[in-house]
């Protein structure tokens, strides 16, 4: 579902960049032509577009093998593979760019250089990636611009999405097997959480916390579609389930809209946290699905924010007090039209 052709196009802008800046600081300066520079532009494009292409190959399925090993490990191998991608497209653009044999002096001066530089640059950006993935990119952005050091109050929309039937699930498959399904099942999903704009906040057991900002983007219903995006994402894996598990995970989801307070708290491992009603009547949505057999649950306040669409049938459940709530909430369920 992720269609990576925006930062593939940022890259490769990026990386011819680099190519002319790479020629201005350490070429010949007798050797500053247009059709040089143009030459070393799309060098650097062809050589970002190779560590990119390798990138997005340990970022696949294909490349969850990796996944297995130690971090330290996986970095190390990811880096040494994207050195080597590097190095074989500098060889191979060299003569093509330039038309002339890769002399001895070029391979002894510059190109231990280029597959040095190939190799710190990509575990720095390594680092920086599995860092992003551990904390998200807009999180991490916003802790280092200190946004969050004193608590800041957002309207934000948030999704409880957990997978029903866990306990019993644990008792038969073991609890081992279980979070195996639950590993595989987060995995699965996050591809339809990331196309359509959603932020994952934390995972719970056997729980995942989603958030969008509540601004004119979400009058599309975006957070409503990711639930069913999700629901395909599943049902298109199923034969894998069946194989894998001896069943396919089925789910439910509370969704609400409202301000929020985020604010960092702790001091020897420091995290985001979100507080207020919101939170709370999100949660008790989503318990409320299984009293009310229904797999989708929306609080009047989001269905506010946003309109529908023709492929949703939209039931009004009436006022309903939530667990731990003294105040009544008016719930729909959401439903995908057959």
């Amino acid at each position: 579902m992720y269609r990576p052709i925006i930062p593939t196009v940022v890259i490769a802008g990026f990386g011819m960049l680099f190519g002319m800046t790479f020629r201005y600081f350490l070429d010949d300066p007798l050797e500053a032509t247009v059709a040089n520079y143009l030459r070393s532009g799309f060098h650097g494009m062809g050589v970002a577009l190779a560590g990119w292409a390798t990138h997005l190959y340990f970022a696949s399925r294909r490349g969850d093998w990796i996944s297995r090993w130690p971090l330290l490990v996986d970095l190390a191998v990811r880096s040494a593979a994207m050195a080597v991608v590097v190095a074989v497209t500098v060889l191979t653009l060299e003569p093509l760019l330039y038309g002339h044999r890769i002399e001895a002096h070029w391979l002894v001066e510059k190109f231990p250089t280029i597959v040095a530089i190939s190799f710190f640059g990509a575990l720095l950006i390594g680092s920086i990636y599995e860092l992003t993935r551990l904390v998200g990119s807009r999180v991490l952005f916003n802790v280092a611009l200190g946004r969050y050091r004193t608590p800041v109050r957002e309207a934000r929309v948030l999704m409880f999405l957990d997978l029903a039937g866990s306990t019993s699930l644990a008792e038969e498959m073991g609890e081992l097997r279980v979070q195996s399904l639950l590993t595989r099942f987060f995995y699965d999903i996050d591809d339809a959480i990331v196309a359509l704009g959603g932020e994952v906040h934390a995972y719970v057991g056997d729980e995942v916390i989603v958030t969008w900002p509540l601004d004119d983007k979400m009058s599309g219903g975006r957070c409503i579609d990711c639930f069913f995006a999700i629901a395909d994402s599943i049902a298109e894996k199923a034969d894998f389930y069946r194989q894998e598990f001896g069943m396919v995970p089925s789910f439910r989801a509370g969704l609400h809209a409202g301000q929020v307070v985020i604010s960092e708290c702790g001091s020897s491992r420091r995290q985001l946290a979100y507080f207020g009603d919101t939170v709370n009547v999100t949660a008790r949505l989503q318990e409320h699905c299984k009293e009310m057999g229904r797999n989708l649950l929306v609080s009047a306040d989001l269905l506010r924010h946003m309109k529908l669409k023709p492929a949703f049938a939209v039931e009004a459940l009436g006022e309903v007090r939530l667990r731990g709530r003294t105040a009544a909430i008016e719930v729909f369920a959401v439903e995908r039209r057959t």
